[in-house]
C-alpha cells in the first residue's frame, strides 16, 4: 500500500468504506438501505437525488462485485495513475464514472418510453401488481464498473501491445485485444439479455467517454496541463505504434539500477564519465574551430581541421 500511488490507494480505501457502511447500515438496529439513498435512481422516479450521480459508482451490491472492480482498480489504475499522474487519473475516473451514470439514465428513459409506461398506474411484477412508482423506484444503478471499463481502455490505448494473462485463456493476450474483446462481449450481453441485473450499457457508456476523453486530450486537448505533458512526453511514450512501452517503463520504475553505459560512434562501450569527458572535448575542439572560421574564413582550416568539422557536423 505504501508503494501505491495515492489515487489508486484512496479509492480502494473509500469503495471498501462505503460498502462497510452499507453493510452497517443494514443491521436491524438501522434498518438503512444505503443503495435506495446513494444508489442511482432512473431520474423520473422518485427516489432519485442529482447526487446520486456521483455516489452510485461507490457502491457495490456484493463482496465479489466489490473485489473484482477494486481488484481492476488495483492492477490497472495504479499503472494508469503513474502513466498519466494522479489529478488527470483522478478526472478520467470519476468522468467516466458520471459517464456510465449518464448511459444509463438514457437507456433507462429509452426502455421507458419504448414500452410505454408512462400510460400506465400500476404493474404486475412476478405475479403481483405494484404502483408504477415503486416500480421506477426499483430501477437503481450501484458500481465502479463503468469507471473501472474506462482504466481497462485507457490501459488497452496506452499499452496496447502489452500481454496479459488472463484467465481462463491457455495463450496470453495483447492488451487491445483484450478491450475490443470485452467491449464486444458487453455489447452483446446488452442485446441479448435485457433484464439480467447488470448495467452492460452503463460499461459502455463508461468506455465511450473514456475514448473520447483520451482521444482529446491525446489531439492536443488540454497541452498547457503538466499532467499532460507527463502522459505523452515521458521517454517511454512509443510514438510509432501509439502507445506506451510498458516494459522500459517498468524496468525504470522498479528495475535494478546500473551503471550508465553509451555505445560510442565506433562501436565500443565506454562508462559514463569517460563518454561525457569525451563530449566535452569534442565540444571544445568544435568552438575552436569554428572561431577560427569566424576569424581568417573557411579557406584556412587546415585538412585535418577541416576533416574534424566534416565529421562532427554528421553526429
Amino acid at each position: 500500500m505504501n508503494n501505491m500511488p495515492p489515487v489508486t490507494k484512496n479509492l480502494l480505501i473509500i469503495n471498501v468504506l462505503f460498502f462497510a457502511a452499507r453493510w452497517a447500515a443494514a443491521l436491524p438496529a438501522y434498518g438503512i438501505d444505503l443503495d435506495d439513498v446513494l444508489g442511482l435512481h432512473f431520474f423520473l422516479a422518485s427516489h432519485f437525488y442529482f447526487y446520486q450521480i456521483f455516489t452510485y459508482m461507490f457502491m457495490h451490491g456484493s463482496f465479489p462485485h466489490l473485489f473484482f472492480n477494486m481488484f481492476a482498480v488495483w492492477m490497472f489504475g495504479r499503472i494508469m495513475e503513474n502513466t498519466m499522474g494522479s489529478k488527470r487519473f483522478l478526472f478520467y475516473y470519476l468522468t467516466c464514472g458520471l459517464g456510465a451514470g449518464l448511459m444509463q439514465e438514457l437507456v433507462q428513459f429509452a426502455n421507458y418510453w419504448y414500452e410505454g409506461l408512462n400510460a400506465y398506474e400500476q404493474v404486475s411484477l412476478n405475479g403481483s401488481v405494484i404502483e408504477m412508482g415503486e416500480f421506477l423506484n426499483r430501477w437503481t444503478t450501484v458500481g465502479a464498473s463503468g469507471a473501472v471499463y474506462g482504466i481497462l481502455l485507457s490501459f488497452g490505448m496506452s499499452f496496447p501491445n502489452e500481454r496479459l494473462f488472463i484467465f481462463p485463456l491457455p495463450v496470453p493476450i495483447k492488451a487491445k485485444y483484450f478491450v475490443v474483446g470485452y467491449a464486444v462481449i458487453e455489447l452483446l450481453s446488452a442485446l441479448g439479455r435485457p433484464g439480467d441485473g447488470v448495467a452492460h450499457f452503463a460499461h459502455l457508456g463508461g468506455m465511450l467517454v473514456g475514448l473520447l476523453l483520451l482521444l482529446y486530450w491525446r489531439n492536443g486537448g488540454g497541452r498547457n496541463n503538466r499532467s499532460h505533458r507527463n502522459y505523452y512526453d515521458r521517454d517511454y511514450y512509443d510514438r510509432g505504434s501509439g502507445g506506451f512501452n510498458f516494459r522500459k517503463w517498468f524496468s525504470q520504475k522498479f528495475g535494478k539500477k546500473k551503471p550508465d553505459i553509451k555505445v560510442t560512434w565506433g562501436g565500443k562501450y565506454e562508462q559514463d564519465f569517460s563518454y561525457r569527458q569525451r563530449k566535452k572535448e569534442e565540444e571544445a575542439e568544435m568552438d575552436r574551430i569554428l572561431d577560427k572560421v569566424k576569424r581568417s574564413g573557411y579557406a584556412n582550416l587546415t585538412d585535418e581541421e577541416k576533416r574534424r568539422l566534416f565529421d562532427m557536423s554528421k553526429k
